[in-house]
């Protein structure tokens, strides 16, 4: 017989919370990652969602940790394996209905696999802000610091937000 936690989740749910795939974390810090990390105040669930883009733009690594419920356990594990191999664009049209639908997930669960989309979301915004910076490093936030070798003086120059 099946734990409490059995009772009222589909069987995907249950095999994506007793075996959840890509556990685990990707350096935060690497240029070809993006991190998404989402919540629900309403019940306390957090998601935490690591993609890796190669070269190419395709999603080539994916790691999640989840702080919640089966359904948000499964939700993230879930887009884990659904965004494997997508390129960013196919990977951000990914809804929230489709994930509901993949696991059966009930109305008073739905904010789940909303949780899901929003990090998947967030992962790629993380990664092509990144992106964006590495390619244009004189952006908001970067102050260029020179010193002379024959004088000493230090020069700071502030680069003002591109428009």
């Amino acid at each position: 017989m099946r734990p409490v936690l059995a009772r009222g989740y589909h069987e995907k749910v249950i095999s994506h919370y007793e075996k959840p795939r890509n556990v685990g974390s990707l350096p935060k810090n690497a240029p070809d990652v993006g991190t998404g990390l989402v919540g629900a105040p309403a019940c306390g669930d957090v998601m935490k969602l690591q993609i890796r883009v190669d070269e190419n733009g395709i999603i080539s690594d994916v790691k999640f940790k989840t702080f919640g419920c089966g359904s948000a356990i499964a939700s993230s594990s879930y887009m884990t394996e659904r965004v494997m191999g997508l390129s960013l664009e196919d990977a951000e049209k990914i809804k929230n209905t489709e994930i509901a639908k993949e696991l059966c997930l009930p109305p008073v669960k739905l904010h789940c696999s909303m949780l899901a989309e929003d990090a998947i979301r967030s992962a790629i915004r993380d990664y092509r802000s990144k992106r964006s910076l590495l390619s244009n490093p004189k952006q908001a936030g970067f102050i260029d610091v020179s010193q002379s070798a024959a004088t000493g003086e230090t020069v700071a120059t502030a680069h003002a937000p591109s428009a």
